[in-house]
């Protein structure tokens, strides 16, 4: 596929792409969820580095690794996680939201998120409202839904953002239930 028309499925510039593809430029998740969906591949493969996705991964506290520039307050912050794991239809985060959610843009992606609110406080912003969540609190929406996220208090919160995939593999079982271990 050339560069123009990944563009183009994903609806980024050929320039903006270019740039991510030399290091250039660090996609958002949204961004990388179209890429995903442009290339037909899950969204961690854009992150795996291994040749072969394993069956079980376990990611220790200190090996998440870094997905955006260690930025200062002005950015949000993402650590992946689970990156080799197999085929899966949901992809975990570490979530570092800034104060300041006036420089962070809307972003909006297919498929769901769930937001686990790990440590501090936060707010999750919606076009139509604000929803003000504490440590333990979670929130699960379509992602289709503008959203951002900013931290609450003096140190930046803490959150587990799972992004799930718009659809479920063919041979997902049907009633939620059947899910639970």
């Amino acid at each position: 596929m050339t560069l123009e028309a990944l563009a183009e499925r994903a609806g980024v510039t050929k320039s903006y792409l270019s740039k991510v593809e030399r290091g250039r430029s660090v996609p958002s998740i949204a961004v990388c969820a179209s890429l995903a969906k442009a290339l037909d591949v899950p969204l961690d493969h854009l992150f795996a580095e291994a040749e072969e996705l394993a069956e079980v991964t376990v990611t220790r506290a200190g090996e998440r690794r870094p997905l955006t520039p260690d930025q200062e307050e002005s950015g949000t912050r993402y650590e992946g996680m689970a990156l080799e794991a197999g085929t899966k239809s949901m992809t975990p985060f570490m979530l570092y939201p800034p104060h300041d959610a006036d420089r962070v843009p809307f972003r909006d992606h297919p498929g769901e998120e769930f937001l686990f609110v790990h440590q501090g406080e936060v707010e999750l912003i919606l076009p139509s409202r604000t929803i003000t969540l504490h440590t333990g609190d979670c929130a699960y929406f379509k992602a289709t839904t503008p959203h951002k996220v900013r931290s609450l208090g003096a140190e930046r919160a803490t959150l587990l953002l799972l992004v799930a995939d718009d659809q479920l593999p063919p041979d997902a079982p049907q009633a939620p239930h059947s899910r639970l271990p």
